[in-house]
């Protein structure tokens, strides 16, 4: 994972894809937001609708099937919900962005495109389901929207793998989509310090010394793996960059108070 240990707590139900408004509880605090300003975001979510429409059309492989357009709508509302500070549609654009870098590797690049828009598409951060629910809301929506059965049991699949990170050997999908999430953990100084600072505020309901202990153990377990990044591409170009982007982190929230060992 790429933020802190999440409490555990009861799930919602989520309502569908369609149609329906997302959930939209958790955090409330507008303050601190680091993200682009409202043209840059109306521009970002005008892009996203169009990648939408394309994967959407490629997975269903010549099918017919419903306007794409509020399927967009409703995946942007829960990407856009309140409590987010980290994973925004900003978030969201990376990742696929990602992808693009990556697609070559992808034995199936339209299903690991689809499985980033629901890899978190339900997010709280107070919850440990977020990643079961999101693959759920995609078991329901996609078959809805004419995805075939196969693809969506990919995508499904992919969802729940962003739980571990951790793809077996040969699964070029996972591969992909896992690569391309935490692509974040390699970027110059400037941009990690944004992302840490954005998953800190996700988590500003959290002490600063529960924090600091939650996530010092993240970075200690991301560190600890004998590679981060499985594509030819990602441990080329992302690995010596992330290890020390994390390093230098878990050497500040040692500086600024206790953590636990």
């Amino acid at each position: 994972m790429t933020d802190s240990p999440r409490p555990h707590g009861s799930p919602s139900p989520d309502a569908d894809l369609h149609g329906a408004a997302p959930d939209d509880h958790g955090p409330r605090d507008d303050a601190g937001l680091l993200d682009a300003g409202p043209r840059d975001d109306a521009e970002r979510d005008a892009g996203l609708r169009d990648r939408w429409h394309d994967t959407l059309l490629a997975a269903r492989a010549g099918a017919d099937g419903p306007d794409p357009l509020p399927y967009a709508e409703n995946l942007l509302a829960r990407w856009a919900e309140p409590q987010r500070r980290y994973h925004t549609t900003a978030h969201l654009a990376a990742v696929l962005d990602g992808i693009d870098t990556l697609a070559g590797h992808a034995a199936d690049v339209h299903a690991v495109r689809l499985a980033a828009w629901f890899h978190d598409a339900v997010y709280r951060p107070d919850r440990s389901e977020n990643e079961e629910r999101s693959a759920a809301l995609a078991e329901r929506a996609l078959p809805e929207a004419g995805v075939p059965e196969a693809v969506v049991a990919e995508v499904a699949r992919l969802v729940r793998l962003t739980l571990t990170h951790d793809p077996a050997e040969g699964d070029r999908n996972g591969e992909a989509l896992c690569d391309a999430d935490l692509a974040v953990l390699a970027g110059n100084p400037q941009e990690y310090g944004a992302y840490a600072a954005r998953v800190r505020e996700e988590y500003g309901f959290v002490p600063d010394g529960a924090f600091r202990e939650g996530r010092a153990a993240v970075l200690r377990q991301l560190l600890d793996l004998p590679r981060l990044f499985r594509t030819p591409h990602g441990a080329a170009v992302w690995e010596a960059r992330a290890r020390h982007n994390l390093a230098t982190e878990l050497e500040l929230l040692a500086s600024s108070g206790p953590t636990a060992r």
